[in-house]
């Protein structure tokens, strides 16, 4: 990911070089890159989707199509939210079935190590060591199981959902042809290492944080 990020005024490199920091740990790293061939991917900094205010958060379910590479923000059959996302690979899957987020940490940290302290904001679990949170997104399964989201995709998300919410994983699901059709490939590619005391430090959770108008009513 060659491109400068603009997460933040005050520290947009560092940041947005946070992305691809996981490229080079042990928990995020990729398998085999196949070749992309779509001439116009985009950075999963600028990603922004418009999202609804949920009318009852508890009419609210999450949707994630691993197939598609899609995660789907639902409330009585409407999609209040769509983007795309990272799923596991065929060695280490995302699990899929039917579950509910257990546990939820807008500063979340990995607690074990390798690397230890590097931040997983918006971490939304479902399943001990499985969570939906932030990280690099790549337009093929590459994660150890987990569901990588854009920034700002997470902070909505994170702001729509509550302990208990529903979450259904499954290969494919109706909205991959309605809602998530139309979204735009993310490719994070590789961006320089950001200082390793900027990503253990409170100001990575600040720079992190939503600025702006969250829903669009």
């Amino acid at each position: 990911m060659k491109a400068r990020m603009k997460f933040a005024p005050a520290l947009p490199r560092l940041l947005c070089a946070a992305l691809l920091t996981a490229s080079a740990l042990g928990f995020s790293s990729c398998s085999t890159i196949p070749k992309i061939t779509h001439a116009r991917n985009k950075t999963s900094d600028t990603f922004d989707p418009p999202a609804h205010r949920p009318k009852d958060p508890n009419a609210v379910v999450l949707k994630v199509s691993t197939g598609a590479q899609r995660v789907y923000v639902v409330e009585n059959g409407r999609v209040l939210l769509a983007t795309p996302c990272s799923v596991g690979t065929a060695k280490d899957p995302t699990p899929r079935g039917n579950f509910r987020l257990t546990y939820k940490n807008a500063t979340r940290r990995r607690a074990s190590q390798p690397d230890a302290g590097y931040p997983m904001p918006y971490w939304m679990e479902w399943k001990p060591a499985y969570g939906m949170h932030w990280g690099f997104v790549k337009p093929y399964p590459c994660t150890h199981g987990c569901i990588r989201l854009p920034m700002k995709s997470a902070a909505k998300i994170f702001a729509m959902t509550k302990t208990g919410t529903p979450l259904l994983i499954a290969t494919s699901h109706p909205e991959d042809a309605t809602a998530g059709r139309n979204l735009p490939v993310l490719d994070d590619g590789p961006l320089p290492n950001p200082p390793k005391s900027y990503l253990l430090s409170p100001q990575f959770f600040a720079d992190a944080q939503y600025k702006g108008k969250m829903f669009v009513d």
